[in-house]
């Protein structure tokens, strides 16, 4: 059968994106595996660095460590975004927009900003250290209370999501039979909900066991294999060795990734074309209770933010508590000054760009391509891989490729491309499934039309299928300003004098001792994700209101 031109323009389009994949993950993770099984020579020696490893008793102890805090972690976290989400979805309470933007909170700062916090409020001089009972917040215990409030909008999100879809037919059918309210949420709610919470749960999982910046500020001695890979490199400049810990903390984060992807296809369609919204019925008291707790945790959540705003307005913390801007003076410490800050929103703004035109991009070729099948399923396969490999052995697998002298692509190492190509490789499978998402709401009978009336498909991407998708794609773009502010890990390694980030800025402040002007950069980051956030949602309302306008047209 005869190619078309829209065929080879596919086929163009679809080898570029998977290209850019294949050196920006594949390539790279090629680099690190390979590194393990050398010496500091360059010379093969096997599986001798990894016998090495699993023979150094305080390395191991670290897999322990990281599964602890990590499965710890994941039952608080879980059980508390359960009850917050079921308050949102079947109580009636007032202030719900309100809980549910303070829920969100911990998505606009670095993740070790709430380990700072805990410092002030716990450590050695903290505000409430006689509550910790004489034991120390640096630990697992610090470790444990900073990763539920970094992973806590994560899990409510995809809760919710799961809590909202749910048939009132069958509440209706519970209520006829008399069923009480406990049994009729195990036998209706929960199990609606099961795939949702499943998800959740080894989302955190994998954020916990893979982050790096909390365990770093607050963890003490307490090792984990996240932060064993940067002393490996950064401390000892041991790169074979943080090459073998690398794909040690791949292992359980990949599995984590397989047994999620297989609890989402065991799942079924729960709300059919036939099923009726479920509306929660007015309970005062339930409502009273689910206010309550809803309020308990967003005091807890402003309470941590709210004690890195004042640490990094107090003058010397706890000596003179007289507020000023001193903190701010970031061209005075050391971390990279305002020129850290100015760096970050310009590898953010590149990263929101760039990200979403190669993601959305991507994902409508795997979508709505009408040929080469199987060129689609791989670059969909190469998209999702991304989401199983965690931004700390990321970065560190960019070193061993792009600064290898014999790549041709050398010349980036260093370079503001690099963190922007890092950290859109890094974040690039939830955008694709966001991206997945929508256009699959979008009939294809939009590209047999065009096909029919001979139209190449680029005419009917940017006169239908863009406008179509307007609010997902800016749901991406922000998606990736927002994480490009705020990664620690997939950068640590990357950056150099001349491209130092906001975020490493915070970590390399708190290395050396200025705690409170890590807090007041980690706040210059949440000031500014929550600006981008309120001018991103004044100016999508006015863009939507002229290419969405379809949607609210009766006939």
């Amino acid at each position: 059968m005869k190619k078309s031109r829209d065929d080879y323009l596919t086929l163009f389009f679809i080898s570029i994106i998977g290209f850019y994949i294949l050196i920006s993950l594949a390539f790279p993770m090629y680099a690190i595996l390979s590194k393990s099984f050398e010496n500091k020579d360059g010379e093969f020696i096997g599986l001798e660095n990894y016998q090495s490893y699993f023979e150094n008793s305080s390395l191991v102890y670290s897999i322990y460590n990281s599964l602890f805090v990590s499965i710890v972690t994941m039952v608080i976290t879980i059980s508390l975004a359960f009850v917050f989400a079921y308050a949102l979805t079947k109580s009636r309470m007032a202030g719900k927009g309100v809980f549910r933007s303070i829920a969100m909170i911990p998505i606009l700062v670095p993740s070790l900003l709430s380990g700072i916090s805990l410092i002030y409020l716990f450590g050695k001089q903290g505000v409430f250290r006689e509550l910790l009972m004489g034991y120390e917040i640096y630990g697992p215990i610090g470790i444990i209370i900073a990763e539920v409030f970094y992973t806590f909008p994560h899990a409510l999100l995809i809760i919710v999501t799961a809590l909202s879809i749910g048939d009132a037919r069958l509440y209706e059918a519970a209520k006829v039979l008399r069923s009480k309210s406990i049994r009729t949420f195990f036998t209706v709610t929960l199990p609606s909900a099961k795939y949702g919470v499943i998800s959740a749960a080894f989302v955190v999982f994998t954020l916990v066991i893979t982050d790096f910046g909390i365990p770093k500020v607050i963890g003490g001695n307490y090792n984990v294999l996240a932060v064993d890979v940067y002393k490996q490199v950064i401390g000892q400049q041991n790169f074979e060795m943080g090459a073998v810990v690398s794909m040690v903390l791949v292992f359980p984060a990949l599995i984590a990734f397989a047994v999620d992807r297989i609890v989402q296809r065991k799942q079924v369609a729960i709300l059919t074309s036939r099923s009726v919204v479920h509306e929660p019925n007015e309970s005062k008291t339930f409502d009273r209770i689910m206010f309550g707790y809803c309020s308990v945790i967003s005091a807890l959540i402003l309470t941590i933010l709210g004690m890195c705003l004042y640490a990094s307005l107090v003058t010397f913390w706890p000596y003179n508590l007289t507020l000023s801007f001193k903190n701010y003076q970031f061209d005075l410490m050391d971390g990279g000054g305002w020129d850290s800050y100015y760096n970050s929103i310009r590898m953010a703004s590149y990263t929101a760009v760039f990200g979403t035109i190669a993601v959305f991009a991507g994902a409508y070729f795997v979508e709505k391509a009408r040929s080469l099948k199987t060129g689609r399923s791989i670059l969909h396969l190469l998209s999702m891989m991304p989401m199983a490999i965690p931004g700390l052995v990321l970065g560190l697998a960019y070193i061993f490729f792009f600064n290898h002298p014999d790549n041709p692509l050398n010349f980036l190492y260093g370079t503001m491309a690099i963190l922007v190509i890092c950290t859109i490789t890094h974040f690039y499978t939830v955008s694709h499934l966001t991206a997945l998402t929508s256009l699959k709401q979008i009939d294809n009978e939009f590209e047999h039309v065009s096909s029919s009336l001979k139209q190449p498909f680029y005419k009917t991407f940017f006169r239908v299928t863009v406008p179509i998708s307007l609010p997902a794609i800016f749901e991406i773009g922000i998606y990736f300003f927002v994480n490009a502010m705020t990664t620690v890990s997939a950068v640590v390694f990357l950056y150099s004098s001349k491209t130092t980030l906001a975020s490493v800025a915070v970590l390399n402040m708190d290395d050396a001792g200025d705690i409170a002007p890590a807090a007041a950069m980690g706040m210059m980051i949440f000031y500014t994700n929550a600006a981008v956030r309120i001018v991103y949602v004044l100016i999508t309302k006015k863009i939507l209101v002229r290419f969405q306008n379809w949607r609210h047209k009766t006939v």
